[in-house]
């Protein structure tokens, strides 16, 4: 299979180098990156055909990756339009409707929309995403087996369902990191130097994750086995819920979601 992209950024370069771990050849992978330092560095790292423009070369592919910025697509696409024919076009570019990248690409319809979140860097991503119904079988397989090379996918049924992708686990790292900040501001306010009230902010939250990950149990269910009767865990968790936190994160994801859809609208006006 071979894959082109369009922008040579980081989720660009994640995916390249997940690939290449996973087994895909370096000879079958190649970019359009505009700036000749990142152009360099993509060739130097993975070993892969870094080139300046669109040319015949790069669209002879099985899978096209548009990773440029949403607000620069427009732009970009326009040296692509009507030179496709079989290509199936994987856009990593939040926020931006299928219906809008394939006007943009002169009425294409072989198209992925894909929002991963900022753990794909490390390998530990997860990416929902929705294809067109002319994508078949097959052209969902090749997009999803880009994207399982840094984490795990969820397909979704409805294009609509993207903005709230883009809300729960796309923007969902920010959150974790706000956690992460209370939590270890916390530990400072006991007494905790800073470099010990991060670690343990880091690592519970990391072994609380791995341990929801690997379990068959659902979230609530662990919640309530490390909260005893009387004792700090409820004693903690009741202050919460008098501050309203289980309501106030489903409220913030909400206004991601509608943020989202806006968004959408905006980045895909003529």
């Amino acid at each position: 299979m071979r894959i082109s992209f369009l922008g040579g950024g980081n989720m660009a370069s994640a995916l390249i180098g997940g690939m290449l771990e996973r087994g895909f050849a370096a000879a079958d992978i190649q970019v359009v990156e505009l700036q000749e330092e990142g152009r360099k560095r993509l060739a130097e790292r993975f070993g892969v055909r870094a080139v300046g423009a669109v040319d015949d070369a790069l669209l002879d592919c099985d899978v096209l990756v548009l990773a440029v910025k949403p607000q620069q697509m427009k732009v970009a696409l326009a040296p692509l339009a009507g030179r496709l024919a079989r290509q199936v076009v994987v856009s990593i570019a939040a926020g931006l409707r299928l219906a809008d990248i394939g006007r943009w690409l002169g009425g294409y319809t072989q198209l992925v929309r894909v929002m991963p979140n900022t753990p794909a860097l490390i390998g530990a991503g997860v990416s929902g995403l929705y294809a067109d119904p002319s994508v078949d079988a097959v052209g969902r397989a090749a997009a999803e087996r880009v994207l399982a090379a840094v984490g795990s996918t969820a397909w979704v049924a409805d294009e609509g369902q993207m903005d709230a992708v883009t809300a729960v686990s796309g923007s969902g790292p920010a959150y974790v990191f706000h956690f992460i900040e209370a939590l270890e501001a916390a530990g400072a306010s006991l007494g905790f130097d800073a470099a010990i009230a991060r670690r343990l902010a880091i690592d519970t939250v990391l072994g609380a994750a791995k341990l929801a990950a690997g379990s068959e149990e659902a979230p609530g269910v662990l919640r309530e086995r490390v909260t005893s009767k009387g004792g700090t865990t409820e004693a903690a968790l009741a202050s919460m819920k008098a501050s309203g936190f289980f309501e106030a994160i489903v409220t913030a994801v909400k206004a991601a979601e509608v943020r989202g859809r806006e968004l959408g609208e905006q980045l895909g006006k003529d």
